[in-house]
């Protein structure tokens, strides 16, 4: 077990969620989605918790569980592959403690592209992260996994020096543990039961207390 911050040389971020709240921009963000499947008829009785899946889980996951029809998910697909944010977002408030972590940050993010590149240009994060990451569903069959293997392979940490923060424990959590990495379940508003084995914080304070233990 680490016990020096000293010896914490990088940390990867999920992006929804982690460095957000996805609800202060979804409903405006997805309303042509939300406005397709509710247009379609079918989902009329699960839409609020569909919509509410759809801005805390990939879309194809939530797809699958709720049985959309293979030409409902490419249709929405085709939506999401083109929709871009271009409002105002803030990020969480105690998110401006890290920015002043003196160690490598890596920002990791699954979705479309011009979607999340967008919330990346809005958030103005290319400043805060040595690298940013969005891995595309619909053009890359590499998983966070992947991504968190490469980043410690090209910059030689051990997997000691690196610590995984994001909001799902099934999947970029899963994935640091898979690779022996620790990592740190961010869920801000509390929804969600503690899993044993898992490190679970709801403000990034506690994350900078992690990295001052002595």
């Amino acid at each position: 077990m680490k016990t020096t911050a000293h010896m914490i040389k990088a940390i990867i971020f999920d992006l929804d969620n982690t460095i957000y709240p996805v609800p202060q921009i979804g409903t405006k963000l997805f309303a042509p989605l939300f406005e397709l499947i509710e247009m379609e008829g079918d989902h009329s009785r699960d839409l609020e918790k569909i919509k509410d899946e759809i801005m805390r889980t990939p879309f194809q996951k939530v797809a699958k569980d709720h049985h959309f029809s293979e030409e409902l998910t490419s249709k929405c697909i085709n939506i999401l592959k083109e929709l871009a944010y271009t409002g105002a977002i803030e990020p969480f408030a105690d998110f401006e403690v890290v920015r002043g972590l003196p160690v490598d940050k890596f920002l990791v993010t699954t979705g479309f592209t011009k979607m999340q590149q967008s919330k990346v240009d809005r958030l103005e994060l290319a400043k805060d992260f040595k690298e940013i990451h969005i891995i595309d569903p619909t053009t890359s069959k590499k998983g966070k996994k992947d991504v968190f293997a490469d980043i410690i392979q090209r910059y030689e940490y051990d997997k000691e020096d690196v610590i995984v923060v994001g909001d799902d424990v099934n999947s970029e959590i899963k994935a640091a543990h898979e690779l022996g990495v620790e990592a740190v379940w961010y869920d801000k508003y509390n929804r969600y039961e503690a899993k044993e084995g898992v490190k679970k914080i709801a403000d990034y304070r506690k994350l900078v207390e992690r990295l001052l233990v002595y």
